[in-house]
């Protein structure tokens, strides 16, 4: 069949992309068009041995409906939760936005179909369909960037680079940053058992509320679980990701070539950590750290919407490509 062909083909690209390099943003969007496709393939098994086209069919875009419902309270209800746990800021807001947009589409498509407005179904529909690619688009970065933080830390390696987050009252570790440098210290661990000699680079500047750069704070906090004076390098000038690792190569370009090293960063944080990296010229696998479950859909959001921004030009492309020809159906 030509739907089977079609998983063997996309799951042949994603095997080869993740071996040319596992940091690019087609792995993921390959691996979800193939389980896309694998449901697709799974659900017409379904009909045709199972026969399942009866009655109860005609409940699905209720069942919908109520799946969507039930999402909705979820995003709003950690919405909430960030606020009340981290503050009010437009980063945490995140997931309430996303909540209160999901049940207005929701409202407007039972809109819609009650009073029968060719107007405003032309737009329900519009919406729904650009909602559904970047619904779709954040899956995949979800799945595949969670499964690449999870992967192991290589052998032999020469640095170990952990990115600052920010700090506590001007000069102290949060447990969010705290949570990458004992994901570090358990990487230099493994290493120096093994033999190796790895050098751990703390990379964060200092901010304007700050009364100490990230990289001293974090070397410090290191430093007191043991870590040897002479295995620390800090990198106390960079404000953003692409600075931390632009400068992070600097100094270990200027220490010789020819290094192995891996970068370290929350889970939420490490696929676009990892091709910011690949950007910049890094040949670094980044390792991710847990992170509290209330936190991690809003820190999600706002990688994701990192990547659609940077790319922003090919996305308003894709929608106007789209919302184009829903008209043209539509009419």
């Amino acid at each position: 069949m030509l739907i089977d062909l079609l998983v063997a083909v996309v799951l042949l690209l994603f095997v080869i992309g993740v071996i040319a390099d596992a940091r690019r943003f087609a792995n993921a969007v390959l691996l979800g068009v193939f389980l896309t496709l694998m449901a697709v393939a799974h659900g017409r098994d379904l009909l045709v041995y199972r026969h399942a086209l009866d009655d109860t069919w005609l409940a699905s875009p209720v069942l919908e409906g109520l799946a969507v419902l039930l999402l909705c309270c979820l995003l709003i209800g950690n919405g909430v939760r960030m606020v009340r746990k981290e503050g009010s800021s437009p980063a945490n807001l995140l997931t309430f936005v996303a909540g209160v947009g999901l049940l207005s589409l929701l409202l407007l498509t039972v809109a819609a179909f009650v009073t029968e407005l060719h107007a405003l179904a032309t737009a329900v529909v519009i919406a729904a369909v650009l909602t559904a690619y970047f619904v779709f688009l954040f899956v995949c970065f979800t799945v595949y960037g969670y499964a690449y933080s999870r992967l192991a830390a290589p052998s032999g390696l020469d640095y170990i680079v952990v990115l600052g987050s920010g700090l506590t009252g001007g000069d102290r570790v949060p447990p969010l940053l705290a949570g990458r440098l004992d994901r570090a210290h358990a990487v230099f661990e493994d290493q120096v058992a093994g033999g190796g000699e790895p050098v751990l680079i703390t990379s964060g500047g200092r901010g304007p509320d700050e009364a100490v750069a990230e990289a001293q704070a974090m070397a410090d906090y290191l430093a007191a679980r043991g870590v040897p004076a002479g295995s620390l390098l800090r990198e106390a000038r960079s404000a953003t990701t692409e600075e931390n690792l632009r400068n992070s190569k600097a100094l270990m370009d200027e220490r010789g070539s020819g290094y192995r090293c891996v970068i370290v960063t929350n889970d939420f944080h490490a696929f676009r950590a990892a091709m910011i990296a690949r950007k910049v010229g890094v040949d670094a696998h980044v390792l991710g750290s847990p992170t509290a479950s209330y936190f991690r859909p809003s820190a999600t959001m706002r990688e994701f919407a990192a990547v659609v921004l940077h790319h922003r030009w090919i996305h308003l492309t894709v929608c106007a490509l789209l919302a184009s020809a829903c008209r043209l159906i539509l009419l």
